[in-house]
This record gives structure tokens, C-alpha cells and sequence, in this order.
């Protein structure tokens, strides 16, 4: 047996070993390493703002708490608005319940030729007190979970609170404790990310918020001249979901908008859905380059295929926050890539400047050359 060999077989098995203790580690971790990754580009998203306020003269823990505040009233006044929407549409589902079981079983009767009643239905659903048992129980053991779920996700978001705050009070002192542990030369390529990661993160913030509020608008305004109920809290909930949902956010804020139309009459809810496909229109290709030209300024396909991958990899959280992190790697990346004049050809055509047609006075004035050359 050679020498190196029982040392060499030692090595291998420490390292199997250590690789599955390090993928175990990282699976029991998962999700407190998912919210400190939150907490980091939430941290990002604030540091503008704080960073404003910290210049003015406030101490920086104070400049993070205002802000804090200020998102947290801004974050309670929606689910209250939204939240007292939900409860009415539930108390007046359940005022009209009755009526709506009435028209469904006589449908059912004119369809079909049976001879249903709401009372027999009744008396055949309790007829069995097992199956009703059971179906109690079920929801016994669903509401238990679902507070379980209430409540785990309260520790969660509490938790990313936390660690977004310590990010964002203590950021210069973590940059220093960072850049401390790394040569000269690589701090300022490290500082040089960080700051592009601040600009990119808190434009996409910043530029989203903005959007928001001139969708709210503009659809508050739709809806009072449709005549939908609840106005305000239907603009807030398609302003806040369409710009803030990657990807499919648009489509799934207009949802409720169009089934509350459906309430006051099928063309209204159709009018609805009218509005919001033109307003997208108009806001993909007026208002969001205009917004977003200075901030975070991505290709549509790059930013879909961030979504996508960021939601395989880390899920909802991936989704968020790929953004971001899409525009940081690929501002980083142009100060390292160099780029070459690409010469003209049919297959690569400038579209930068589009040819423009001469206007009339320059028509004129090239007849009148053609006309002095010619005589």
C-alpha cells in the first residue's frame, strides 16, 4: 500500500462528509439565509432616502425609523382600505347568499327538470351527522393551520423587518467591516457594486412607487365615470399589484376590478377591462421608459427571464427581488466588457436613428436645386 493512500482515502470521506453537512446546513437555514437576502435589497431600497435625511443632519438611526414609519402607515392605510372592501363584498355575499341559492337551484330545475328545493338540500347535506361532523372537523383542522400559517408568516416579515433595519442604520459601518477583511485593490470594486446595487435597487423602488401612483389614478378616474363601487380601494389594489407583481401582476390586479363591475352590469365590467388593457398600452410605451430611463433601464426579455429564474431558485422572494439584481449585474458588468463599432449591414441595421422624411419646405427647396441645375 502506497503511503499517501490511507491519507488521501481520509481526505475524500472528510470531504463527503463536510459536503453533506454543509447541504444540510444550508437546507435547515433556508429560509432565515431567503429573509436575510430580503432584508439586504430592502436595505438597498432605503438607503436613498436615508441617506437624504442622514445629510440633512439626523442621525442615521432616526432617518431609518422615519422611514420605516412612513412605509408602515403607507403599507396599513392599503390593507385597511383593501381589508374593508373584503369584509363588505363578505357581509353582502352573505346577505344575499339566500337569493343567489334560490335563482341556482330554479336554473337547476328549468335546466335539468328536476325538483329541487333549498329545503331538501338542507335536509339531505344534515341528514347524515357523520358527514357533517367531518366536514366540521376538516375545518376546524384548516382554521388551525391557517392560524399557524397567520402566525409564521408575522414572525417572518417581523424577522426581515429587523434585519432590514440593522442593514440600513448600520450600513456605512458594514461596508467598512467588509471592505476591512479585503486588499486595496479589490474595496473599491466592491464599493463600486454596492453603490451600483443602491442606485439600481432604490430606482426600481422608487420608479415602481411612481408608477403606481399615476395607475391609481388614472383608474380611480375610470371607475367613478363607470360608476363601479368602491373606487378608491379597487385603483389603490390595481396601482399597488400591477407594479409591484412581477410579470403577471397586471393581469391578476384587474381581476377584482372586473368581477366587482360584473355587480353594476356585464358592459361595465367589460369597459373595465378595456381601460386597464389601453392604460398598459399607454404606460409600456410612453410613461415606463420615460420613468425608468434613468434608473433601471433592462430589456423586457432579460427582465422576464430574471423573474423566471429568481423564482426557481428562491420562489416568491427570488421573483421580487431578480430585478434588481438583473440591472446591478449587468451595470457592473459594462465597466468590464468593452463593446466595438459594428460596421453597417443589412442584418444590422442603426435603429437608434430612424430615417426621417423630408418635410415640406425641405421638398421645396431641393425642387428649386434640381430646377436651377437643370437649366
Amino acid at each position: 500500500m502506497p503511503p499517501w493512500l490511507p491519507r488521501a482515502v481520509f481526505m475524500i470521506l472528510a470531504m463527503i462528509a463536510g459536503f453533506w453537512l454543509l447541504q444540510w446546513t444550508l437546507g435547515q437555514l433556508r429560509t432565515l439565509l431567503i429573509d436575510l437576502l430580503l432584508a439586504f435589497f430592502l436595505a438597498l431600497a432605503f438607503e436613498p432616502a436615508v441617506d437624504r435625511l442622514a445629510k440633512r443632519g439626523m442621525r442615521r438611526g432616526a432617518a431609518t425609523g422615519i422611514a420605516f414609519l412612513v412605509t408602515f402607515l403607507a403599507c396599513a392605510g392599503f390593507l385597511a382600505v383593501v381589508g374593508s372592501l373584503l369584509v363588505d363584498q363578505i357581509v353582502a355575499l352573505a346577505h344575499n347568499l339566500p337569493d343567489y341559492l334560490d335563482r341556482l337551484v330554479g336554473w337547476i330545475n328549468d335546466t335539468f327538470g328536476t325538483e329541487l328545493t333549498v329545503e331538501k338540500i338542507q335536509g339531505d347535506v344534515f341528514k347524515d351527522s357523520g358527514t357533517v361532523q367531518g366536514y366540521a372537523q376538516k375545518i376546524a383542522d384548516n382554521a388551525l393551520g391557517f392560524s399557524a400559517a397567520i402566525l409564521g408568516g408575522l414572525f417572518q416579515l417581523f424577522t426581515i423587518a429587523l434585519f432590514t433595519f440593522y442593514f440600513t442604520a448600520e450600513g456605512p459601518r458594514m461596508r467598512r467591516a467588509v471592505c476591512s477583511l479585503l486588499p486595496p485593490e479589490r474595496q473599491a470594486e466592491v464599493l463600486r457594486g454596492w453603490e451600483i446595487a443602491i442606485a439600481k435597487t432604490g430606482g426600481y423602488l422608487y420608479s415602481r412607487a411612481a408608477l403606481a401612483l399615476i395607475s391609481a389614478i388614472a383608474h380611480y378616474a375610470a371607475f367613478l365615470v363607470l360608476d363601479v363601487p368602491y373606487a378608491i380601494a379597487l385603483a389603490l389594489w390595481v396601482g399597488l399589484i400591477s407594479q409591484f407583481v412581477p410579470t403577471v401582476g397586471t393581469y391578476i390586479a384587474i381581476v377584482l376590478p372586473a368581477l366587482i363591475a360584473l355587480t353594476v352590469s356585464p358592459w361595465a365590467a367589460v369597459w373595465v377591462v378595456v381601460f386597464a388593457t389601453a392604460y398598459q398600452q399607454f404606460e409600456n410605451y410612453l410613461l415606463h421608459p420615460r420613468i425608468t430611463a434613468k434608473t433601471v433601464e433592462i430589456h423586457p426579455a432579460v427582465a422576464f427571464g430574471a423573474v423566471i429564474a429568481g423564482a426557481a431558485l428562491l420562489g416568491a422572494a427570488g421573483a421580487l427581488i431578480a430585478i434588481p439584481v438583473a440591472a446591478t449585474a449587468q451595470a457592473f458588468l459594462s465597466t468590464y466588457i468593452h463593446r466595438y463599432a459594428v460596421p453597417q449591414h443589412p442584418l444590422t441595421p442603426d435603429e437608434s436613428r430612424p430615417p426621417r422624411s423630408p418635410g415640406p419646405l425641405t421638398r421645396m427647396w431641393r425642387r428649386h436645386v434640381q430646377k436651377r441645375k437643370s437649366v
